[in-house]
């Protein structure tokens, strides 16, 4: 059977919209496929392409025309995108004129402790750390938890009610999958998704603030 081809045209629509749109249609895939957007210029194909590569996929674009190209973005593999990450997505490549992209804080947590000397007090600190991520006027866009950060999501955890109220509120929450296999974790994870190290890479290299508690 053929992979699956969803077309989409968003010609005439501003940014971030081709991008959210096009997020939207990959997941609905639900496995390999292609999507191909159609846009009216160049800012849209460059932002389609980072999108694309960022989430580890092959990206192709071709001028049609004018002021028309066809972006197309394959991935051989089901992906995981929540309608909460489609909606904050953002233009890396703004428009001429453009207001500035909001600020992208990725939140990296290594451990289930927040500092050195005391790990009782330290597991006390990180709670009272992920809890005041929620009280946050700016929520960050990534909480990523890797390393003996990755058992903070997991069943069990004293911080897994406020990873649970930021993902609500639309914060990605991700969590590396080397790590739950290596603590042997896996199949407690209990909020957000797992994610691998090129993910990690792309959200830690694409963000306006790394914060590591």
């Amino acid at each position: 059977m053929a992979d699956t081809v969803l077309t989409i045209d968003a010609r005439g629509e501003a940014c971030p919209i081709p991008v959210v749109r096009t997020l939207k249609a990959l997941a609905a895939l639900a496995g390999p496929g292609s999507v191909e957007t159609l846009v009216d210029n160049e800012i849209a194909v460059q932002n389609l392409t980072r999108m694309g590569e960022g989430k580890g996929c092959t990206v192709a674009s071709e001028r049609l025309g004018e002021k028309e190209w066809r972006v197309t973005v394959t991935t051989s593999v089901a992906l995981g995108v929540s309608d909460a990450e489609a909606e904050s997505a953002t233009c890396e490549v703004p428009a001429p004129g453009a207001a500035p992209a909001p600020r992208r804080v990725v939140v990296a947590i290594t451990s289930e402790c927040m500092g050195t000397g005391d790990d009782v007090l330290g597991r006390k600190l990180m709670g009272s750390f992920v809890y005041s991520l929620t009280q946050l006027d700016e929520l960050p866009a990534t909480v990523l938890l890797y390393n003996g950060g990755a058992h903070l999501s997991c069943e069990g955890s004293a911080a897994l009610e406020d990873l649970r109220g930021l993902a609500a509120s639309g914060v990605e929450v991700l969590t590396c999958g080397t790590c739950l296999d290596h603590y042997g974790i896996a199949d407690t994870l209990a909020v957000g998704e797992v994610t691998n190290m090129y993910v990690i890479a792309q959200r830690l290299t694409g963000a306006s603030l790394v914060v590591r508690p």
